[in-house]
Formats: C-alpha cells, sequence, structure tokens
C-alpha cells in the first residue's frame, strides 16, 4: 500500500507533529506523502529502502527526517518573540514552542534588524550522504524558504533524488553528486546528516563547511551517543518516534 493511502500511518505522523507542537499545511502535508509514494514505489533505481521501513515510512523515516524542522522552527519563534518584545521595550526570554533548547546565539539573535523575523530567512543548509533523501526531503518540503543541498555520491541515489525533486517542484533543493569533501560548499548555516557514521567523524566532515556560528545536526540511536553526555560543546535531545522501542538522539554542535 502507498504510504498515501496508509491511513493509520497518516495518523501516526499527525499524531507525532501535533505532541511536538508542529501544524503543516494540507499542501505540505500532501507532499511529504508523494515523497514518501516515491522512495516506497519506485523500483528503476535500486532498492531505495526494505520492505519492512516501506510499511513504516511515515511514522519512522519522516517522522525521523522532521524532528531538525521543529528545532529550527523552535528557534524562529523564539528569535521573532524575542524581536517582537524588543520592538515593545519588553525584556524576557522565552523557550518557544519547542522542546529542543536554542543552541545558536547568532542565528538566535534579536539584533540585525530581526532578521529572522521575515518569512524569506535565506539559510543555507547542507546535508551530508542524502541516499535516498531523508532527512533533506521532508526539510526541504517544511522549509520551503531554506536553501537546501542534498549532497550524496552513489549515481542510483543521485539520480533517484533528481527525479523526485522534479516531480515535487523543489525549487529550495539542489542535488550534489559527490561525496560532500569535494562538493564545494562553504559558509554554511547548517549541516546535518542521518545515522552517517561516529559523532565525531561527521563531526570532523561537517565543520569545515559551516559558516562562524553554523550549527551541525545529526540524528542517531541514543545509544550510539550517550557517552557524549556532559560535553558542554553538545546538546542532545532523546525522543522517542511512533511505534519504536529503542531511543532517539538529536545531537547538535554549534561551530564556534
Amino acid at each position: 500500500m502507498k504510504p498515501s493511502l496508509d491511513e493509520k500511518q497518516k495518523t501516526l505522523l499527525n499524531q507525532f507533529l501535533a505532541a511536538n507542537n508542529v501544524t503543516l499545511s494540507k499542501e505540505t502535508l500532501d507532499k511529504l506523502y508523494g515523497y514518501a509514494d516515491l522512495v516506497v514505489e519506485t523500483k528503476e533505481f535500486g532498492n531505495l529502502i526494505s520492505p519492512k521501513d516501506s510499511e513504516k515510512f511515515l511514522s519512522r523515516h519522516i517522522a525521523d527526517s522532521l524532528i531538525p524542522f521543529i528545532y529550527i522552527n523552535g528557534m524562529l519563534d523564539s528569535s521573532r518573540t524575542l524581536c517582537a518584545q524588543n520592538d515593545t521595550g519588553k525584556s524576557s526570554s522565552p523557550e518557544g514552542n519547542s522542546k529542543f533548547k536554542i543552541q545558536n546565539s547568532e542565528l538566535n539573535s534579536p539584533d540585525s534588524n530581526c532578521e529572522l523575523c521575515i518569512d524569506n530567512f535565506k539559510l543555507t543548509w547542507a546535508d551530508m550522504g542524502s541516499g535516498a533523501g531523508c532527512p533533506v526531503f521532508p526539510l526541504a518540503i517544511a522549509m520551503p524558504n531554506v536553501k537546501f543541498y542534498a549532497v550524496e555520491p552513489r549515481n542510483m541515489r543521485v539520480k533517484f533524488m533528481q527525479m523526485a525533486k522534479e516531480k515535487l517542484h523543489l525549487d529550495n533543493l539542489t542535488v550534489v553528486g559527490k561525496r560532500f569533501e569535494t562538493a564545494g560548499l562553504a559558509n554554511l548555516d547548517f549541516i546535518s546528516c542521518r545515522a552517517l557514521s561516529t559523532f565525531e567523524n561527521d563531526w570532523e566532515r561537517a565543520k569545515v563547511g559551516l559558516k562562524k556560528g553554523g550549527i551541525f545536526a545529526t540524528l542517531k540511536s541514543y545509544h550510539n551517543v550517550e557517552e557524549l553526555e556532559g560535553n558542554p560543546a553538545i546538546h542532545i535531545q532523546k525522543y522517542n518516534l511512533p511505534e519504536e522501542e529503542q531511543l532517539y538522539a538529536f545531537v547538535t554542535r554549534g561551530n564556534e
């Protein structure tokens, strides 16, 4: 069954978003369902996902891919509130709607004429080792005003993402068929990856492409990063996914 026709999966995804104080438009949800259909149904580029994971693509992979969106959405909400309070002469430090704490002082600054309070944020975001497009496609769908780069060296995955980008009309997404180290991307606001390597290896690859004050964000199983707890440079937010037993972690580190 296509993900777009699986009502249980759609319900689980929407319940997950609601629990994290996120509401997406019907247009955005339909585009997420459309992307899920492409991953599950498209066979010409090889096996993009296992049959077991196909059955829970919305509740497992789309939900997981949207975790960074929940974070950045909360960060921008907080920045908007700070800007509004500055305009009215109030002074406080709201946490916003997100469960994730704000880690980046430069992007969260209420100064610079409230740059984060406009609709077109002009942020740049690269995803390393994008594979078939998680998390970068769901993120690009949810944040159309952010410029995304899906960086992936495997040719068949690149061809699939190019096809999916065109079908979904994702004008804010560029597919780069190279390794991140040779992609020529620099001065980025965000770099992400999902279950790519160890945190240390991923960070070493990512940090050279980050601007000062930029954020590296990765999604991993918590047991793979629990030894990082207590490191003041690293923030770990534990979370659960619908009908999944294991504990997951959203890990961020700023480029000071």
